[in-house]
């Protein structure tokens, strides 16, 4: 079972850090690392190349955090350990070994990874989330509130001890991610949706 979920554990960060942002950009001619902020995912790709290949980036990476929790179930791991798979792929998407340990900021695949550990927690972190960013149009603001969201709702719902570690982290990762985006938050010169790089 140790092996098992090794293995299960290593596919996940192979799955997370399938790098679609610069491929997709790849696809139209574009080095995604080299324009806008340089950051591999979707928000850069919006700015970069449109809405139709940004919500085509975005989808896959949500997807890839739900798959590698599906895979752990799958496998009939322990659901901590499926949760741990999810982590795996937020940390294979944030530093991929096919962008010389690269990546994007974690935000979809880290929303995926929750709506499929706990739907409740993770649909309340995007609605959140969504909101903020409609609002403000500041996608960095929208995504650290949407998983300080999380792990709210975590807490307030009396989540097992796994769950809130497991929240808590990615909250903490992708906040983490963001620190040059609050800078500029604070500074007043954040980047709004939509504004091209």
């Amino acid at each position: 079972m140790i092996l098992l979920a090794a293995l299960a554990v290593l596919a996940a960060y192979l799955i997370g850090s399938i790098p679609a942002a610069a491929w997709v950009a790849r696809g139209r001619g574009v080095d995604i690392r080299k324009v806008g902020s340089g950051n591999s995912g979707a928000t850069n790709v919006l700015r970069a190349l449109g809405s139709g290949p940004a919500l085509v980036v975005a989808l896959f990476d949500m997807l890839k955090g739900a798959l590698a929790v599906w895979l752990g179930r799958a496998l009939g791991l322990d659901p901590a350990l499926c949760a741990l798979c999810g982590v795996a792929a937020v940390l294979g998407h944030n530093f991929s070994p096919f962008l010389g340990w690269r990546g994007g900021k974690g935000v979809a695949t880290s929303f995926g990874t929750m709506a499929a550990v706990d739907p409740v927690v993770g649909g309340g972190a995007f609605v959140v989330g969504t909101a903020c960013i409609w609002l403000t149009r500041f996608v960095s603001a929208g995504s650290i509130l949407g998983a300080l969201t999380a792990v709210t709702l975590a807490a307030a719902l009396a989540r097992p001890g796994w769950l809130i570690l497991t929240v808590a982290f990615l909250a903490a990762l992708l906040t983490w991610q963001h620190r040059d985006n609050i800078t500029r938050l604070q500074a007043g010169n954040e980047r709004r949706l939509g504004q091209k790089g």
